[in-house]
């Protein structure tokens, strides 16, 4: 049985690179590729394959948002996620907007392979760092009460990239969205966490290894 797949990443490169494991490996097809949140989700609605490939920081609509509102026109589409971010920021997130599995874009190509087979039997296909910070969500309750906890999908992807040194212009042209929503989002972010600043948030994402100290 072939297993229909629809790759979607903002950049070629990497969706060639994917068609070519793919193509290396029996039993795929890939249907279509997107190089944004828009175009992915317009291919949800047109259908025709069965395993999503989305990377999670697409220009638009993207991140575990995008995940969520593919899973709610589309609740039987199996989402697998490609991310550069440290599996530990995003993955609990993405797993619980409904992807059915988490990957770091240098994990190797037979990994790759396995996990689509693997999620488009129906299973889940997570790694022994994922399995650990599920756990420890599960586990701790007193990490709900975490501030970042509290932040929308969108939220949490601009506290990060606020707290990685970019800039609310940069911000704003890398996920398409105006200066003075991502500047709202900001603010909100402020408030949530009880931060006065942006030199707060920058401490508060280095202490909970939110974000990796630079070197």
């Amino acid at each position: 049985m072939t297993t229909r797949v629809f790759i979607a990443d903002d950049h070629a490169i990497v969706r060639e690179g994917l068609r070519r494991v793919l193509a290396g490996a029996e039993g795929f097809e890939v249907t279509g590729e997107a190089g944004d949140g828009h175009g992915a989700l317009a291919a949800v609605r047109a259908g025709g394959f069965d395993v999503l490939l989305l990377d999670l920081s697409m220009p638009g609509r993207g991140g575990v948002e995008l995940v969520r509102q593919v899973k709610g026109e589309r609740p039987e589409l199996r989402v697998l996620v490609l991310s550069m971010h440290d599996e530990q920021q995003y993955a609990v997130r993405a797993i619980r907007a409904g992807a059915s599995g988490y990957l770091a874009k240098d994990t190797a190509p037979a990994q790759l392979v396995s996990a689509i087979r693997r999620i488009a039997g129906g299973g889940l296909f997570i790694t022994p760092g994922v399995a650990e910070a599920l756990a420890l969500d599960l586990q701790a309750p007193a990490a709900a009460d975490l501030p970042h906890k509290r932040l929308s999908d969108r939220e949490f992807d601009v506290l990060l990239r606020l707290a990685g040194g970019e800039s609310v212009s940069a911000i704003a042209e890398a996920l398409h969205l105006s200066v003075k929503t991502v500047s709202t989002h900001k603010t909100n972010i402020l408030e949530k966490m009880g931060a006065a600043s942006l030199a707060d948030l920058v401490r508060y994402a280095l202490v909970h290894k939110l974000v990796e100290k630079p070197e």
